[in-house]
């Protein structure tokens, strides 16, 4: 009578243990899939504003060529109202100007805009690099769940210390 009962006591540690296990196991998938989760809105929040930045440097650059054109004419039209009243040469030398200093910052702004797409080029290596710290929490996770364990199973038997003596009858 008393191995059927030792049988059933180890039984129900044997299960409490699998479950315990059971229950650690799910936390783990839940957090991981957490993560994948979080990294998956976080990849496509990135590529999103990645494809917006994009389409402003286009932009940027459809209005820099758009304004070249603009100075061709107004280099065109001025040629022509010189020939045509020459009372009037001072205002378009302001416009000349003008429109010059408008293309100039235009290039500016190109330049500005290749500037922040190396930055972002920069932040995805940061990412990249944010990607490998979340594998390794990931492993220490886990060192840290199976260290869990143990002392777990270390307090069910301090807790229980007619478990640690071998051949008691009262286990």
């Amino acid at each position: 009578m008393a191995s059927a009962s030792n049988m059933s006591k180890g039984g129900l540690a044997r299960m409490a243990r699998l479950a315990g296990l059971g229950v650690v196991l799910v936390g783990a998938a839940l957090a991981f899939a957490g993560m994948g989760l979080f990294m998956y809105q976080m990849g496509r929040d990135m590529s999103a504003m990645t494809a917006a930045v994009s389409q402003m440097g286009l932009d940027v650059s459809s209005m820099a060529g758009d304004m070249e054109y603009m100075v061709d004419d107004m280099d065109l039209m001025a040629d022509s109202m010189v020939d045509g009243q020459a009372s009037i040469l001072g205002d378009l030398g302001r416009v000349r100007v003008r429109t010059e200093l408008l293309a100039r910052d235009m290039h500016e702004i190109q330049m500005d805009m290749h500037d922040m797409t190396i930055s972002i080029r920069g932040m995805a290596i940061d990412i990249r690099g944010m990607d490998d710290s979340t594998g390794r929490m990931t492993r220490a996770s886990g060192a840290m769940s199976d260290s869990m364990g143990r002392i777990s199973v270390d307090m069910n038997r301090m807790t229980r210390p007619e478990s640690l003596v071998p051949m008691m009858p009262f286990r």
